[in-house]
């Protein structure tokens, strides 16, 4: 009896790494709900004018929409389970969305969630920082021109509503 219950208890342990939830990405509409409007800042829409929710369409009309290189930054989630070429929702994942910079979204998107940032980000939850930007704003990308964060964070930046 000793020895069963030591199987089950090791089993749980070696399996639970198994069952854990890991996040996934979401794509973009599944965060319209709750952060469209003017009673939620408008962060959808602004994001949806902003040059980042257009990064995919830049690639296609220099014909680079299957360049690994670029689609590192001109998509969300490339080959991580978000942005795949061929993909039947690679559209879901065109140009850089909310989780290119907040993280991959499954986790943290529930509405009882969303009320807590501390919660948020025990989910997986990213407040983005210029070391962020930095992954795709370098040097390595031919049309780099510099990259002042505190600059570029006022252009693109959006406050989600105080309160839920």
């Amino acid at each position: 009896m000793k020895n069963f219950i030591l199987i089950i208890v090791f089993l749980q342990f070696a399996l639970f790494p198994v069952y854990a939830e890991r996040p996934t990405y979401v794509g973009a509409k599944k965060c319209k709900g709750c952060h469209s409007g003017p009673k939620n800042g408008r962060v959808y829409e602004k994001w949806g004018k902003d040059v980042h929710a257009k990064a995919f369409d830049t690639l296609k009309a220099k014909g680079e929409e299957k360049n690994p290189r670029c689609l590192e930054c001109h998509v969300t989630g490339f080959n991580d389970g978000g942005y795949k070429i061929g993909a039947s929702n690679a559209a879901d994942f065109e140009g850089v969305q909310c989780e290119a910079c907040h993280g991959k979204g499954s986790l943290y998107k529930k509405l009882e969630t969303m009320r807590r940032v501390d919660l948020c980000i025990e989910k997986g939850m990213i407040i983005p920082r210029g070391s962020l930007c930095i992954k795709c704003h370098n040097k390595n990308c031919p049309t780099f021109k510099g990259f002042d964060y505190s600059k570029y964070a006022k252009k693109v930046g959006h406050i989600f509503r105080e309160t839920h």
